[in-house]
């Protein structure tokens, strides 16, 4: 019911966005009006009380709306809190939310319709959702099951009957959520509920744990959060734990590394027990797309005209999330006191990684040749080799990965459950991790 209503919510947070964004883009329009006759006298005069008279009646007329649609809002909620009093259904997310199970045949469930509307939603606009307390705005939560996991020793109890001392945790990307571990398993394995949780468990004893985030904040608030979240996991978990690896895919591999990061300046009670840090596809010297768009909106705010702020604004309103794939930033450092649409601003520092940990890369190509030119420029079409491999043209900047791993052949999305990419990652995570990482070698 939370989320339904998190649904009606965000239609009258779209009019009065939409309101807001007219009513700025009629307003330049009329200044650039008034800039034409700035030379001029008496047309300068004239031209200035037309406006100030244009702007206070447009004005009424755009608050007239914003008003109406709060008056509706407050109608519509209003009804919605008598029909739950009505159906005696208090809001219970544990109760009341949908179950989409970590398996590949829940695609097209009503479930995971739902699920990932709202994680693409939070992915796009999650720090906004997050600012307004929205209904919608996703919390860190770990996952079982499809299921929100509290972080309670009797939950974690019930959730793992035969836990081993060995942990790992799995962190999604941009815009998803758990369930992008399953993908395509049916095709890959046979069995639509096999994921690299499942094979670790068989294969290396890692008991698999899921996080669910807010993919639109910014990674370093994420990876703080992971960090704590951590600590809570250690806690509640049935036995003592031994091991954690933290395991990312696309964005999560940042919040992975920030998380290793956090909890070592905090010194988190887990940060001695992790011994792996896996990044699968993780943009971590920026993702080639956001840098475009950045581009392009840089571009249009240099165009004085009405049509190219509409754009501009469409675009800068993208998630801090996804502004911070645009050089890989994972500290708050990074970005604080920063303009986050500035062109060519890279602020990105190359903190130390955490000593006694193992740090691995896995890189793919859409080219089936590492070495084609293809595959080389487009990489896995999000995220290029030379980003994903941590491989900066300057060695100062480069993220000295103990080792990684290059796959060819797929895109970015089927890096999450692929056989050849699990290969990589059974064999990585299987080492023990050397004592300080080692730059990586870059193909």
């Amino acid at each position: 019911m939370r989320r339904a209503r998190g649904f009606i919510d965000l239609v009258f947070d779209v009019v009065e966005e939409t309101t807001n964004l007219v009513e700025r883009i009629h307003d330049a329009a009329v200044q650039r009006t008034v800039r034409r006759f700035a030379p001029v006298e008496p047309a300068k005069t004239t031209a200035k009380l037309v406006t100030n008279i244009q702007t206070a009646i447009s004005s009424g007329v755009f608050e007239s709306i914003r008003v109406v649609n709060e008056i509706v809002r407050l109608g519509v909620n209003t009804a919605a809190d008598a029909a739950e009093t009505e159906l005696g259904r208090a809001v219970d997310l544990e109760v009341s939310e949908l179950v989409t199970p970590i398996d590949a045949t829940a695609a097209g469930t009503a479930s995971w319709v739902i699920d990932h509307a709202q994680s693409s939603i939070n992915g796009f606009w999650g720090d906004h959702l997050r600012r307004r307390n929205h209904k919608l705005a996703i919390d860190m939560t770990f996952r079982h099951d499809g299921r929100r996991l509290p972080a309670t020793r009797e939950a974690f109890m019930a959730a793992f009957p035969n836990p081993t001392p060995r942990v790992c945790v799995f962190v999604h990307g941009l815009a998803a959520t758990e369930w992008l571990w399953s993908l395509a398993s049916d095709r890959h394995y046979d069995a639509p509920n096999v994921t690299f949780g499942t094979r670790l468990r068989e294969d290396l004893q890692y008991t698999p744990v899921y996080i669910r985030y807010n993919s639109g904040r910014h990674v370093s608030e994420n990876g703080r959060l992971l960090a704590e979240r951590l600590t809570e996991l250690l806690d509640a978990y049935p036995v003592p734990v031994e091991e954690i690896a933290l395991v990312g895919h696309s964005m999560g591999g940042l919040v992975a590394r920030s998380a290793a990061h956090y909890a070592r300046e905090h010194d988190e009670s887990w940060v001695g027990l992790l011994r792996h840090v896996a990044c699968i596809g993780s943009p971590h010297l920026g993702a080639p797309l956001e840098k475009a768009v950045n581009l392009l909106t840089g571009f249009l705010r240099k165009v004085d005209a009405a049509g190219a702020d509409v754009p501009a604004d469409l675009l800068n309103a993208r998630s801090s999330g996804i502004k911070d794939l645009r050089h890989g930033y994972t500290l708050d450092e990074e970005w604080t006191g920063k303009d986050p649409d500035a062109v060519f601003a890279d602020a990105r520092r190359n903190v130390p990684l955490v000593d006694g940990v193992g740090y691995y890369f896995v890189a793919a190509t859409i080219s089936r040749d590492l070495e084609h030119p293809v595959g080389e420029l487009l990489g896995d079409l999000l995220v290029r080799l030379p980003s994903a491999s941590g491989h900066a043209p300057e060695p100062a900047q480069r993220i000295p990965f103990r080792g990684g791993a290059f796959v060819p052949g797929m895109n970015h999305v089927h890096l999450a459950n692929h056989p050849d990419v699990y290969a990589a990652l059974r064999g990585l995570l299987g080492a023990q991790p050397a004592r300080r990482p080692t730059d990586a070698p870059f193909r």
